[in-house]
């Protein structure tokens, strides 16, 4: 079994607000201490893609903060591929995309690549080529030349996306990569995040958004107030134990009503929810957005 991308091991993360005494925080000591994670433990398994999701002051950035070495915890242990996460080793193995990334917006994307990709070690032709196939990846050929001041928020988590996979990494981590981005670039961003998957990239997420966690984690983990909520697949989060759904295509009312009558008949089962299945508004913005103009 390969070695997990990712391995968290009851962290905590206390936080000192009073006054700076005693380096051991105790339990019951009411206003001195703020608790931001709470004996969490998850693990990235190699080649998934991982949502961690909660509300916003729920600890997912500090846990994030953690994994990539930024910050150490006050007890467990976080690894990146069995390194210690504070290990410069293992922080040469992640790539990261922040929720507000800062570029230098008088740079075109490909200058941005390129001062990125030179600060990892790359160049010469090498650098150039990984440019160009990043820039076709993320679909910003045509804006390579364009400074990123004319770039849109989508277009900006795009190079960001880029950037972070310039060194070729084996692990990536996001944060809330599609805040504040439209149904259009978010779905862009989903389907790089699934392309990185493809291509054997571990990817550790953070997010509040909840469908968008849906469409693309194999594994999601729920956080609130610091602590692990429920964890698992997908398919074990979503599922309803006690349910079973069939969908009809074009049945007539009396096959509707023989359905009613067996139901009826069958002692305990009932017809918890009838009607034509519903779509989401994200889909439905998706369908009209990618109509031709003729076709309007």
């Amino acid at each position: 079994m390969s070695e997990p991308a990712v391995e968290v091991k009851n962290l905590t993360k206390v936080f000192q607000t009073g006054s700076p005494g005693a380096n051991v925080f105790k339990k019951g000591i009411a206003g001195s201490y703020v608790v931001a994670v709470d004996n969490l433990s998850f693990q990235v398994n190699s080649g998934e893609v991982y949502g961690l999701i909660g509300p916003n002051g729920s600890g997912k950035s500090t846990t994030m903060k953690v994994v990539l070495g930024l910050m150490s915890p006050t007890e467990g242990s976080a690894k990146v591929f069995g390194l210690d996460s504070g290990d410069i080793k293992a922080r040469s193995e992640i790539g990261f995309l922040p929720e507000n990334p800062y570029f230098y917006r008088h740079l075109s994307g490909e200058e941005t690549l390129k001062f990125y990709g030179k600060l990892c070690g790359l160049k010469g032709k090498a650098l150039n080529d990984r440019i160009s196939e990043l820039l076709e990846m993320v679909d910003l050929e045509g804006a390579r030349k364009r400074r990123l001041a004319g770039y849109s928020k989508g277009m900006l988590q795009r190079i960001g996306l880029a950037q972070a996979i310039i060194q070729r990494p084996r692990l990536v981590i996001l944060d809330e990569p599609t805040a504040g981005v439209d149904p259009v670039g978010s779905r862009q961003i989903r389907d790089l995040i699934i392309k990185l998957k493809e291509e054997g990239i571990s990817v550790f997420l953070c997010s509040h958004l909840l469908e968008q966690v849906q469409e693309v984690c194999d594994h999601v983990g729920i956080i609130f107030k610091g602590r692990m909520r429920q964890e698992g697949t997908l398919e074990e989060l979503v599922s309803i134990e006690n349910r079973y759904s069939i969908v009809l295509e074009d049945a007539s009312p009396a096959l509707i009503k023989e359905i009613e009558k067996l139901v009826a008949k069958e002692k305990g089962a009932s017809i918890a929810e009838q009607g034509n299945p519903k779509t989401t508004l994200e889909r439905l913005f998706l369908k009209i957005a990618g109509r031709k103009e003729s076709d309007a």
